[in-house]
């Protein structure tokens, strides 16, 4: 490689060469650009689950997997858990900068008036089964969207763009807790827009008419913390497939709808639902021993579910913050839960496990995430509607850039064809 900017490829089956340009960002290994690849030796590539591949050029979030790092726009995830809140995170994710006071109260003023989500969505609701999944009515719902705002959107008006990001960010707590009460048979709750936007959740979630809800201060503090960790993480599954979607032209809505069907999966957002599920069947402390033991047999299909993660090949820096909050809750809130005391002996037991230790399969986000769900007594089933909560403010910050940015293209991956070389059609009477 005589220039350290190109990389010279040269097929010899075909005589062709191609130089690609090395494209460097902030922080993060270089990445070679094959856009001419095709063009010049008539070679795709291919990187199943696009482990090796740069889909895009974003300035959200950064994460370096090796050290266990995580920022949104440059500030380390611990520093903004320590000292920010949920909805200013929402606005650094939007717009790149932290708020200052009068941007910040504004920004606040904004969300808190487009809470509200439209009367008929109340009757939408009732074209669901009582025991419909809740992802699958908040996906649905969402998607309703486009249909009430509609007339004053276009994708490539500025102001109409961030409208839509406040309502988005606005409206998802009030259609979270609808499919919540809705599943229980309680009467939808309207938002309560003197309270700050966790409690507003929090009480749109569990208050009932006969008597105002008396919280914790605690619930809503983990709460904050929660949706501020799981607020961005990159190009993730859900997070392309917003992306990809956008990059049709469709509609905020449509798109962030289908982010949510994506986060819905057990290997991404479900993974903490999955958790909660696995503790139940592991049943009680004395059942972590031979769960231990059968997750470090190769020739077991079990694995424990919340521990390592694809990106993180050391600790996630987001488990670290989340485990004292963890066990904040559990002693302040002083829940006495049998499957809790199952996680705490099965994160006990993987801490110092040296099979664990050495493959670096420390507890993950969805491990401790899950816990603290179930001892806020928010059901197993709405857990993964708390991620898509949290995730929407990274969805949406990221389905704006991809429209502010000059010559983005619709998505079109390739493929390895593997299936039948041409053959003739055979009439009927001849098969």
């Amino acid at each position: 490689m005589s220039d350290p900017k190109i990389v010279k490829l040269l097929d010899e089956s075909s005589n062709r060469s191609s130089e690609l340009p090395l494209v460097s960002g902030t922080l993060g290994p270089a990445c070679i650009d094959i856009g001419t690849l095709y063009k010049d030796t008539g070679h795709f590539t291919y990187d199943p689950g696009f482990g090796s591949t740069a889909s895009t050029k974003s300035a959200i979030t950064y994460i370096d997997g090796d050290k266990g790092v995580l920022l949104y726009r440059g500030y380390p995830i611990e520093q903004l858990a320590e000292n920010s809140s949920f909805l200013e995170v929402a606005y650094l994710l939007l717009n790149g900068e932290l708020p200052k006071p009068a941007e910040f109260a504004s920004f606040e003023h904004d969300v808190s008036h487009h809470t509200m989500m439209h009367e008929s969505l109340k009757n939408f609701f009732q074209g669901f089964h009582h025991d419909a999944h809740p992802m699958a009515m908040l996906a649905a719902a969402v998607a309703s969207l486009s249909a009430f705002y509609h007339d004053d959107l276009s994708v490539d008006d500025p102001a109409d763009r961030k409208l839509a990001a406040i309502r988005l960010i606005a409206k998802m707590p009030t259609i979270a807790a609808a499919c919540y009460r809705y599943s229980v048979g309680w009467p939808l709750r309207y938002p309560r827009n003197n309270l700050e936007y966790v409690d507003r959740f929090l009480h749109m979630m569990f208050e009932v008419p006969s008597e105002p809800l008396q919280m914790n201060p605690v619930a809503a503090k983990a709460l904050d913390l929660l949706f501020i960790l799981h607020a961005d993480h990159e190009q993730n599954a859900s997070t392309s497939t917003v992306r990809l979607v956008g990059s049709t032209g469709a509609n905020p809505y449509a798109s962030i709808a289908a982010g949510i069907t994506a986060l819905w999966g057990p290997a991404h957002g479900g993974a903490n639902e999955a958790v909660l599920k696995q503790l139940e069947e592991i049943g009680t402390p004395d059942n972590v021993e031979s769960a231990i033991l059968r997750a470090k047999d190769k020739n077991d299909s079990f694995r424990l579910m919340g521990f390592g993660h694809r990106v993180y090949k050391n600790f996630d820096p987001r488990a670290k913050i989340i485990r004292e909050m963890c066990h904040k809750v559990l002693a302040e809130l002083g829940v006495n839960d049998p499957l809790l005391d199952v996680a705490m002996k099965l994160e006990e037991a993987a801490l110092k496990d040296d099979y664990f230790v050495e493959r670096k399969l420390y507890p993950n986000v969805d491990f401790y995430s899950g816990i603290i769900y179930k001892a806020l007594g928010i059901p197993t089933e709405m857990f993964t509607v708390m991620f898509a909560i949290a995730r929407t403010s990274g969805w949406i910050a990221h389905w704006i850039e991809q429209h502010e940015t000059p010559g983005s293209r619709i998505g079109r991956p390739r493929q390895v064809y593997t299936g039948a070389d041409v053959r003739d059609y055979v009439p009927t009477a001849r098969r």
